[in-house]
C-alpha cells in the first residue's frame, strides 16, 4: 500500500530525481532504492553511528573512521558547513553594519566593506 511521506530538504529531492532519471527509476522509486540501501547498511554492523556522531562534533579525529563511516561522516558535514552556525548571521551582521566585511571590488579583489579604495 503507498503511502505519502513529506520531506522537508528539497535538495534531497532534487537529486533523487536527478538520479532516477540517469537509473529510469521513477521518483519514488530511487528514494526507496536509497532507503531500503541505508537500511541494509545500518543493519550490516560496519557503521558506528557514535564515532560518526563523535566525529562530527570535533571530539574524533576522522582518520579513526572506516571508509564507510568517513563517507557518511563527509556527507553530513557537508551539509552542516553550508547552514550558517547559530551566531554565525549575528556574526556577519555585525561586521557588515561596522564596516568590517569583506566583499569584492570592481575587479574582483577581496576588499574590506568601508575601507577607502585602493589608487
Amino acid at each position: 500500500m503507498a503511502k505519502s511521506v513529506k520531506f522537508a530538504d528539497d535538495s534531497l529531492i532534487d537529486d533523487a530525481r536527478s538520479e532516477a532519471e540517469l537509473q529510469s527509476r521513477s521518483l519514488a522509486g530511487q528514494i526507496t532504492h536509497w532507503a531500503r540501501l541505508g537500511r541494509a547498511i545500518e543493519r550490516s554492523g560496519r557503521l558506528d553511528h557514535v564515532k560518526i556522531s563523535l566525529a562530527l562534533a570535533g571530539e574524533l579525529g576522522t582518520d579513526r573512521l572506516t571508509a564507510e563511516e568517513k563517507a557518511i561522516w563527509s556527507e553530513r558535514f557537508l551539509v552542516r558547513m553550508s547552514e550558517p552556525g547559530p551566531n554565525e548571521d549575528a556574526f556577519f551582521e555585525e561586521l557588515r553594519k561596522n564596516g568590517q566585511a569583506p566583499g569584492l571590488d570592481a575587479s574582483g579583489r577581496i576588499v574590506q566593506a568601508g575601507a577607502p579604495p585602493e589608487k
